[in-house]
Parts: structure tokens; sequence; C-alpha cells
């Protein structure tokens, strides 16, 4: 599989993977399946071990960009971020490849094709070799759907949104309840929390940034989706 390794947020369906490489991490996202799901390997640069958010779509094309090589990192951990079928497709084959653990929050585990060996809550973490990621809980697109963020210590967060924070708006949601729900867990636990600098990988689509995105809120909460 070919990464580029110019970082835009952009990737194409079946295309090229696109790798971003931080001081202690690599992050590298690969669009999967007929519902152009993104797929995130993070892989700790200190100890060569990974973790995937989302295996939703082609094992293969996930294995290809694990690799193959006697170097390839260590998979330890696959984070499924909501209950929908479209993130999960891949997730007993590559988990079961790999002999990784896998992660959801309980709300949402259920539907899943094997029970997750962890259930997080808001405010837990996680870990990929010495990297820490912090779980937050948005509830509205799934009762269980979940975010995670990594807190740089050299540079700016990044966040992993699944399909709760999009750029243009929040996940879909199926009453004016959930929506509500939804949107006020986006503000109040990450752009009330979160600088604009801090840059959110969505589960479908392009990467945009807090900044880009926060002047919009109210326009949001104003037409109900």
């Amino acid at each position: 599989m070919n990464i580029a390794d110019t970082y835009t947020g952009h990737v194409e369906p079946g295309g090229d993977a696109a790798r971003r490489t931080l001081d202690g991490l690599t992050i590298t996202k690969l669009s999967v399946g007929p519902m152009d799901n993104n797929a995130y390997l993070l892989v700790c640069r200190e100890e060569n071990e990974a973790l995937l958010i989302d295996a939703a779509n082609d094992p293969e094309r996930i294995s290809d960009l694990i690799g193959h090589g006697p170097d390839r990192p260590a998979l330890r951990t696959v984070v499924t971020t909501h209950q929908h079928p479209d993130h999960w497709q891949a997730l007993g084959a590559v988990a079961g490849a790999n002999g990784a653990n896998t992660a959801a929050h309980p709300l949402d585990a259920e539907p899943l094709p094997i029970p997750p060996d962890f259930l997080v809550e808001h405010g837990d973490t996680l870990k990929v070799g010495a990297v820490t990621l912090e779980v937050i809980h948005l509830r509205g697109h799934t009762p269980g759907s979940i975010a995670l963020l990594y807190r740089d210590p050299n540079g700016h967060g990044h966040l992993f949104t699944g399909d709760s924070l999009f750029p243009g708006g929040v996940g879909k949601t199926s009453s004016p309840e959930d929506f509500t729900s939804l949107l006020n867990d986006v503000e109040k636990r990450i752009f009330d929390e979160l600088p604009d600098d801090t840059w959110f990988y969505p589960g479908h689509g392009d990467d945009s940034t807090l900044g880009e995105q926060r002047p919009h809120l109210a326009e949001w909460r104003e037409r109900g989706w």
C-alpha cells in the first residue's frame, strides 16, 4: 500500500493512505468500504505499538496498512467509536489476525460482532505504547458514541470524533432530543474544553479544526441538524 507523507486530511476511497508524523505518534488515515469510512492507525514511535480506530471494512487493506514485515507495529487495541455496522465490518478479522484487544463504550457494545475486551466510559484513558488517549462520551448519534483525544505535549490536540462531529455539523440523529443531547455534549465536552488549534478526524470525509467550526455552533443549533 502506498502511504503519502504529505498530510492534508483528505483521502480518496480505495486510494492511498496518508500519514501525519508527530514527535511521539504517527497517525495514518485510510478510506475503506463503500461508505467512505475512515480508519485511523495510531502508532507509538517509541514502542512501535499500534491502536486502530474503527476497523470499518476491507480487512485486507487494513492489514496492508499495518504492514507485513518484521518491523511492522504490534496492533494491541482496536477501538470502535460507535455501534453502527459500517464502522465494524472488519473488526473480527482485524482483531483476530493481530491478537488485538477490542474496546467500545458499554452502551454500544451489544450490537458489535464480537464482545469488547474493554469497556470504556467518559474520562477513561487508553494506551498505545507510551501514548495516552482520553475517552470522551458524546451522547446522541448513538447512546455510546465516543471520541478519543491525544494531547500532544509538543503540539496541538488531535481528536478522533467518529460520527459525532464533522466539518459542517454534528452527526446524524434520529430525534430532536438526540440532536440537542449531541450538540450539548459536543459544545461542553469538546468546544468548551479544547482550543481552536485542535485538529479533529471524523469517521467519514475530511478533517478540520475546532477553530474553523466554532463560529458555526449557533447556526447548527438554529437549523436543528
